[in-house]
């Protein structure tokens, strides 16, 4: 396995001059579970295509209102439609 030696070089002596860990630098952290890495974004092979799209004002609100996940409510909302209108014909 490839490990990085830079990984722990600090540009200070003292560990009382250590930076403040702040927000930022916690963001910016990995995360494991256990000693498995949690990566972050969109799965490799996942199936979403990025598009633009034009939504009336009050139904893009309506679906934001309820917070994070609304494209994905958004998403299986169509998706129970196109499943009515399949089981309709």
């Amino acid at each position: 396995m490839t490990v990085n030696s830079d990984a722990t070089k600090t540009d200070w002596v003292d560990p009382d001059e250590a930076p403040e860990l702040d927000d930022v630098w916690f963001d910016k952290a990995d995360h494991y579970r256990g000693e498995t890495l949690v990566q972050r974004g969109r799965p490799k092979g996942a199936d979403k295509i990025s598009t633009t799209i034009r939504f009336d004002a009050d139904v893009l609100a309506a679906f934001k209102q309820d917070g994070p996940g609304w494209q994905t409510r958004m998403n299986q909302a169509l998706r129970d439609w196109l499943k009515r209108k399949s089981d309709a014909a």
